[in-house]
């Protein structure tokens, strides 16, 4: 008999070779696509970071986006907002930064949003997702306790308003915020529904004050609210846990 083709090749061997040749391109690949958002990077003043990355930015890539809302292209130029009221604590990176002004206003720390497009988020088939109970007339209050016309009250006990309306997320049949008229003809307002406690006589909203709800940020249209406005809004309610007063910023013990 003569010696097969193959020799004394370990097939095995091979197959267990190409895999990990196979696996080590897999990661590269999906980590070097994982940077086409966020990238580059930028240290918390925003000047470029010194220790970006082990692996390079990818290649631009364009994307064509649904519903003729134009292209996209990453990496590209950053849409993310460097100059930002704070100031270092300490000399060295990792430390916490300080608010300079009002931090609820100036979006910063647990008030801070993303710079999302300054669209509404549609559905599937192109329609705003996020739209008043008011304008969806197959919706209804099926379960729990329908908050409109229950006043509004703040964290420091302030009645502000009342509730006129709820905001529907409708392919999720979801409720998301809730719309409170302010008093004095100070115009509406969207609040979180997390945010926000429905109790029998009144809706509690703890995060904020009163002071705080003429501040709250408007949407432009009265039947849509956008992706950048939605940033903003549950932002603001959000850092009001910590920023509403200086009692919150203080330690518990």
């Amino acid at each position: 008999m003569t010696d097969p083709i193959i020799g004394t090749l370990d097939l095995a061997s091979v197959a267990l070779y190409l895999f990990w040749l196979f696996f080590a391109g897999l990661i590269y690949y999906l980590q070097t696509e994982n940077m086409r958002e966020g990238y580059p990077l930028e240290d918390e003043e925003g000047r470029p970071n010194a220790f970006p990355s082990l692996f390079p930015l990818p290649k631009p890539k364009t994307f064509k986006l649904p519903h003729g809302r134009g292209e996209v292209t990453v990496p590209g130029k950053s849409n993310e907002r460097t100059s930002l009221a704070l100031r270092r604590t300490a000399v060295q990176d990792g430390f916490p930064l300080e608010p300079t002004g009002d931090p609820m206003r100036d979006g910063v720390g647990p008030a801070s949003w993303a710079n999302r497009r300054d669209v509404p988020e549609l559905d599937g088939k192109g329609h705003a997702k996020i739209v008043p109970l008011s304008a969806a007339a197959s919706f209804l209050v099926s379960a729990g306790r329908d908050p409109r016309g229950l006043p509004v009250q703040a964290g420091d006990h302030e009645i502000v308003g009342r509730i006129s309306d709820m905001w529907i997320d409708e392919p999720e049949q979801l409720v998301r915020y809730l719309e409170v008229e302010l008093d004095g003809n100070a115009g509406k307002r969207l609040i979180p529904l997390p945010l926000a406690r429905i109790r029998k006589d009144r809706v509690f909203v703890h995060s904020i004050f009163g002071k705080h709800f003429p501040d709250v940020p408007v949407t432009r249209s009265r039947n849509q609210v956008t992706l950048l406005e939605e940033e903003k809004i549950c932002a603001y309610f959000a850092g009001g846990k910590l920023y509403a007063s200086d009692d919150r910023q203080n330690p518990l013990m």
